[in-house]
């Protein structure tokens, strides 16, 4: 794994860290017109924001600087801010067709209000976009990608709480992220399983296959919404719709 926010960046350029990426694209299935207001929070180097930047508006925000200073040189056409909730509060309500948020909810100390600022600068029908890190993912990668079954017992007696590159990362609930999101008038369309499979082998070599990556990811799509694999894939993608309000 990577040890420091450069390393990360040369990890995500890998066929495993592409993966997770072109999986995000394939299970938000955004078509590229009518153009949406996009807010990604939590940027991290840009990439998503990036990728949907060719057909639509997007505003990326990051407080890290040292990602930002490290995203694509291509990403010109993102409105890219360096802060955080704060920025979100700036914003108008129902200000965004979609808003991402991928695994950043762990680092943030007022999570919470940051959900409700989400539902806030959503417009009615609007989506919100989650990916969560699952604990019985973090177990299976534990045992079989890192041998370490120590940590994996670990996992099964705790929560996921630890010191990362990030930050320290609190692992909450599925339950706890339906619930708040439900009390900010937030309906869940459906909960995803993402990495369920390509993260879990250490012979990379194959991964630079066309065959392995091609085969792989229809796997990962072909089983992402089968409920006994997104139990036990590394994360989870939670898609949740503002409901509109009644005339």
């Amino acid at each position: 794994m990577a040890s420091s926010i450069k390393d990360y960046r040369e990890f995500v350029e890998k066929p495993w860290g592409k993966m997770f990426y072109d999986l995000i694209y394939r299970q938000l299935a955004l078509p590229a017109d009518p153009p949406l207001d996009i807010l990604d929070f939590g940027a991290g180097f840009c990439i998503t924001a990036g990728h949907y930047a060719q057909h639509h508006r997007v505003m990326a925000v990051e407080p890290n600087d040292e990602m930002l200073s490290l995203r694509s040189s291509g990403n010109c056409a993102i409105n890219c801010i360096h802060g955080g909730i704060e920025m979100l509060r700036r914003q108008s309500d129902g200000s965004f067709d979609l808003v991402i948020c991928h695994n950043v909810l762990e680092y943030v100390p007022d999570r919470e209000q940051a959900l409700q600022e989400f539902a806030r600068v959503l417009r009615n029908g609007g989506v919100l976009s989650i990916i969560k890190h699952n604990l019985p993912g973090h177990i299976f990668a534990s045992a079989v990608l890192s041998d370490d079954p120590g940590a994996a017992l670990r996992f099964l007696d705790c929560d996921d709480n630890s010191d990362t590159m990030f930050g320290s990362r609190d692992s909450y609930s599925n339950e706890y992220l339906v619930t708040q999101c439900t009390q900010n008038g937030l309906s869940m369309l459906k909960r995803l399983g993402l990495r369920t499979f390509f993260g879990l082998s250490s012979n990379n070599d194959v991964k630079y296959t066309k065959e392995w990556y091609d085969n792989m990811l229809a796997l990962e799509m072909k089983t992402c919404d089968l409920d006994i694999y997104k139990e036990v894939a590394f994360y989870n993608h939670f898609l949740f719709c503002k409901e509109s309000l009644s005339v």
